[in-house]
């Protein structure tokens, strides 16, 4: 009687639990997300747009009436109730990262990816939205380079899994995505 080999696993088979998105703005958080959760047979949940709906005012004007410091509180209560789920991918916003308590919920209740993309292409991707409160400056492509000098180390820190978006399409990034995820299960599996 032969064997049967087994039936090819599923990416949704072979990423399970939760998969958080992390890297500055521009990086393709939501875009990528959007298809990654499709792929993975995840619910797929962008943490500004969730809180922009749950408040029923935009980020900027959450910037304008609280200040930074409101809204990264704000993110804080959000980002510990969304984590919290199962079967998610979270596109966290740039930001989230400043905060340690973040950093430790988002690597101890899922596997996080890192977006890095180069300063030029998120300048590229980011320069003609106005609803990005932090590059509402004079300079926003300096700004933007600032951003990612001092969060890099941070993203660095809380990443399971780093990928470099670079000008690939948004199919060819989620498949790269898939791979890398596959690859962290594959080695954490091996560990005793």
């Amino acid at each position: 009687m032969a064997v049967q080999a087994d039936a090819a696993v599923s990416p949704a088979q072979s990423i399970p639990g939760n998969v958080f998105l992390v890297g500055l703005m521009g990086a393709g958080k939501s875009s990528v997300g959007r298809l990654l959760a499709k792929r993975l047979d995840k619910a797929f949940v962008d943490c500004d747009h969730e809180l922009e709906r749950r408040t029923g005012v935009s980020i900027p004007v959450i910037f304008d009436i609280e200040g930074e410091d409101g809204f990264r509180a704000r993110e804080t209560a959000l980002i510990e109730e969304l984590t919290a789920r199962d079967g998610i991918v979270l596109a966290t916003g740039g930001g989230a990262v400043l905060d340690a308590r973040n950093r430790a919920l988002l690597a101890g209740r899922g596997r996080v990816v890192y977006l890095r993309a180069a300063v030029d292409e998120l300048w590229r991707r980011t320069r003609h939205d106005k609803h990005r409160p932090l590059l509402q400056t004079p300079d926003p492509r300096a700004r933007l380079a600032e951003l990612l000098t001092t969060r890099d180390p941070l993203y660095q820190e809380v990443a399971h899994v780093v990928v470099d978006t670079g000008s690939q399409g948004l199919p060819a990034l989620a498949d790269r995505i898939v791979e890398r995820l596959q690859e962290h299960a594959r080695m954490d599996a091996c560990k005793p």
